[in-house]
């Protein structure tokens, strides 16, 4: 990219963090009415049902939540009764985080909504605009990480 000035509204990063602060404040207002969840719940809810049980490091290296938000979530769920605390036999320093059947049930009813919603704010693009996306998303993803990693 040539010298250019800053403009904020043209500044990649903050188009990223915009658009991914605007989806995820309309995904997190439609969890909330219809579930009671918050954005991190249910995050947590959904890496917990997609490994089928994980610590809480796994869930903030997954979704690179911090840890702090993550035992927040971690333990609403738990006072929910929607996720249980175990003994993790490959840490013995930290706990297997599992579903309960009431959590399983909560995420076979969300797991739907999240995919409709997906496909409402998708649905004027082609399936390669939105693979193409993806793609230069994850992209973006391995750069970044590799900067900090001292890449």
């Amino acid at each position: 990219m040539a010298d250019r000035p800053l403009i904020l509204d043209a500044f990649i990063p903050f188009r990223l963090s915009f658009t991914s602060n605007l989806v995820s404040d309309t995904i997190a207002r439609t969890y909330e009415a219809l579930f009671g969840l918050s954005i991190p719940e249910w995050r947590l809810v959904a890496v917990v049902a997609e490994t089928g049980g994980t610590s809480q490091g796994g869930v903030a290296a997954r979704t690179r939540m911090d840890k702090v938000t993550v035992s927040r979530a971690a333990i609403a769920l738990v006072d929910r009764g929607l996720l249980q605390r175990g003994v993790n036999p490959g840490d013995k320093r930290s706990h297997l985080l599992t579903l309960t059947i009431d959590g399983r049930e909560l995420y076979a009813a969300v797991a739907p909504k999240a995919l409709d919603l997906e496909r409402r704010i998708f649905e004027g693009f082609d399936r390669a605009e939105v693979e193409a996306f993806t793609a230069m998303l994850r992209r973006i993803d391995a750069v970044t990480l590799a900067l900090d990693d001292g890449g």
